[in-house]
Formats: C-alpha cells, sequence, structure tokens
C-alpha cells in the first residue's frame, strides 16, 4: 500500500490530465508548467546517459599535442605494417591451399565387378603369346574379350623414349616423397575416353612384339592375370595354354608396362607400375607381380570417383627344374582384395577460422609493436 508523498506524486503521475483549463483556472495552468518541466528533464538525463555511453573508452587516450613523433617510432610503424602485409600474403595463400583427409572403413561390397585396365608390351610375336585371368575363388579363367592384341615394334622412338624417361622420373620422385600422390590426387581430372590412346606410328621398326591393351572385368576376389606362351584353351579342370606349338628359342619375356590400373579409369593418375621396364636375360624368365588391391573413393574440387589403389611387390627369376627353380616362364600379376576401403577427400581451411587467425596476426602485432615502442 502506498503512503506518504511520494506515492501520492507517482499516483498524481498516472492521472489522465485536466479535460480544459477553465475546469482547472489559475492551479491547472501551473499544474501543466509543471508537468512539462518534468518531461524536460527526463528528455535531458535520458540524451546524458546515451552520450556517456557513447563517449565510454576503457583505453587510455593521449591528447595528439603531447605525442612527440621520433625515427624510432616510425621504423616501429613501418615495421608492424611490413610485417602485417607479409603474413596476411602468407595467411591467404594457406587459406587457398587444401589437403587430402584419408579415411578408413570396412569394405562391405563382395558382389561388384573389378575392372582391370591393362596396356603392356611384350617382345613376342603376338601368335605366340596368351593372355588371361584366372579366378582362384571359382578356379575359372574370366573372359579376355576385352583384350586388344597389336603387333608393334618393342624399339620405342625418341618421343616415346622421352615420354617414358619422365615417367620413370616421377615413379623415382613418388617413391621418395610420399606427399607428392597428395598432388597427384588433386591434379586429376576426369575423361571421358575409356580406352587406351594408340601408339604413334613406328615406321622405321618391324613388329617384333606384341601390345596387350584394353580391360576386363573381373569378380572382386584374389586373382592372377598372366601372359604366357601360347593361346589360352579353357578345359574342365582349369585351363591351359598352348605353349608346344611355340620354339624355345622365341621365348623373351622381355616387357614394358605402359599402363595398369584397377577400377575407374582416371586420366592423370599415375599408378606405381606405369613406366616399368623389365628385359629378361633368359629365355625362361618369370616376372611375378604381387599386388595388393586398395578399393578407394576419391572426393577432390575436381573428381569425384571410386577406383583403386595397389601396391606392388617384384620378383624375378630363371626357370631351371634342375636347380629346383619351378614354374613357367611369363608375367605374372597375382593380385588381392583389401578388405579395407579408403575414402580421400580434399579439404580446405573454413572461412571463419581464416579470419580468426587473420584477427589474431594483426592484434598481436599491434599489441607487441606498441608496447616496444
Amino acid at each position: 500500500m502506498l503512503s506518504g508523498a511520494g506515492a501520492g506524486q507517482r499516483v498524481a503521475a498516472r492521472l489522465p490530465r485536466p479535460a480544459s483549463p477553465a475546469a482547472l483556472g489559475s492551479g491547472g495552468r501551473s499544474e501543466r508548467r509543471r508537468w512539462r518541466s518534468v518531461l524536460k528533464m527526463r528528455r535531458l538525463n535520458r540524451k546524458k546517459t546515451l552520450n556517456l555511453m557513447k563517449e565510454l573508452d576503457a583505453f587510455p587516450k593521449v591528447p595528439e599535442s603531447y605525442v612527440e613523433t621520433s625515427a624510432s617510432g616510425g621504423t616501429v610503424s613501418l615495421i608492424a605494417f611490413t610485417t602485417i602485409a607479409f603474413l596476411t600474403i602468407m595467411e591467404f595463400m594457406v587459406y587457398r591451399d587444401t589437403w587430402m583427409k584419408y579415411e578408413y572403413e570396412v569394405d562391405k561390397d563382395f558382389t561388384s565387378k573389378l575392372r582391370i585396365n591393362i596396356d603392356i608390351t611384350v617382345a613376342m610375336r603376338c601368335q605366340y603369346v596368351g593372355a588371361d585371368v584366372l579366378d582362384l575363388a571359382e578356379t575359372m579363367v574370366a573372359s579376355a574379350d576385352g583384350l586388344i592384341y597389336e603387333p608393334v615394334p618393342f624399339e620405342l622412338t625418341p618421343q616415346q623414349k622421352e615420354l617414358q624417361r619422365m615417367l620413370q622420373l616421377i615413379q623415382s620422385r613418388l617413391q621418395e616423397e610420399h606427399s607428392l600422390q597428395d598432388v597427384i590426387f588433386k591434379s586429376a581430372f576426369k575423361s571421358a575416353s575409356t580406352v587406351l590412346p594408340p601408339r604413334e606410328d613406328n615406321s622405321l621398326h618391324s613388329p617384333d612384339a606384341c601390345r596387350i591393351h584394353g580391360h576386363l572385368y573381373v569378380n572382386k576376389v584374389a586373382g592372377n592375370f598372366h601372359i604366357t606362351v601360347g593361346k589360352a584353351i579353357p578345359h574342365p579342370r582349369g585351363h591351359a595354354h598352348l605353349a608346344a606349338l611355340v620354339s624355345h628359342e622365341s621365348y623373351n619375356f622381355s616387357h614394358r608396362i605402359d599402363h595398369l590400373s584397377f577400377g575407374e579409369l582416371i586420366p592423370g593418375i599415375i599408378n606405381p607400375l606405369d613406366g616399368t621396364e623389365k628385359i629378361a636375360s633368359d629365355h625362361n624368365q618369370m616376372f611375378q607381380y604381387f599386388i595388393t588391391v586398395v578399393p578407394t573413393k576419391l572426393h577432390t574440387y575436381k573428381i569425384s570417383a571410386e577406383t583403386h589403389q595397389f601396391s606392388v611387390t617384384e620378383r624375378e627369376r630363371v626357370i631351371n627344374h634342375a636347380a629346383g627353380s619351378h614354374g613357367v616362364s611369363g608375367i605374372f600379376m597375382k593380385y588381392d582384395i583389401s578388405s579395407l576401403m579408403v575414402t580421400v577427400t580434399e579439404e580446405h581451411m573454413p572461412f571463419w577460422q581464416f579470419l580468426v587467425r587473420l584477427c589474431g596476426i594483426i592484434g598481436g602485432i599491434f599489441s607487441t609493436t606498441g608496447s616496444a615502442s
């Protein structure tokens, strides 16, 4: 309950204004003048409060007339602005740069087919060699209809030798600098072409070799792709090669691997065996490549694809049954599918993080130079 003069004034403030001056007389006019004065004082107090908030500054300010400029202070300011400009440019370059993020998970896809892309040149005539894939799970030969046998000279032209030399140089650098693989992933581009292009015409040499190129679709299980003497023929227990029809003196499994990959063909990606060249020292030489294939999902700002990476271990030996080195002359690529799948994603710094880092650089330099000067 309100009482006293203060309560009476607050109640009076809420009362409506008089209906007419005549009803109140001289007392009503004085009341209106007092009411106007109160409203005017309230407006002035509100304006003073706003001005006080605007002028509020927690940092000390020195009048310009009290500040004396010096050469050392100007030098510090120049160094500060130069450092800010340099670090801002460097920070922007970091913001523009991207990196590859690797994630691993179990591959649950066992029903799809695996594509094998092949481009191999063997130093034997095409009628003497045969290539096929033996599926170890079903003990059957995969269809080799996608392979093309092209008679070519084994000797390369000068332009081809230069390209091969550059490819071998890149392979040697990739083995030393593993981070270069990220650069290759970023620079990969998608192409509509799925057929390996034919080589340039080399009319200086007669065809003495066979270029086997194309692609195969096999089951997503371990298998063995091989090139050996004689054409392959299937039979109920597997398959066989008609090696008896080829003279032993014609055996020469010197070869050059221009391309070998698994999965979707992505131009621009360099695979571990691209550019490999092996020269046989004996007619009975066996070349073996033990390959581990890793399913890979690639997501960059230029391409998004599902393909496969692989690692390889090489081995070669001469077949000599008398010395206990058994086997068959030829080129054997035994591959196995990894149960893990790798997802490679290209990422970059978020814009808000770039702004926070930039503000930190500028504020830190200003604070340091302010303390120093």
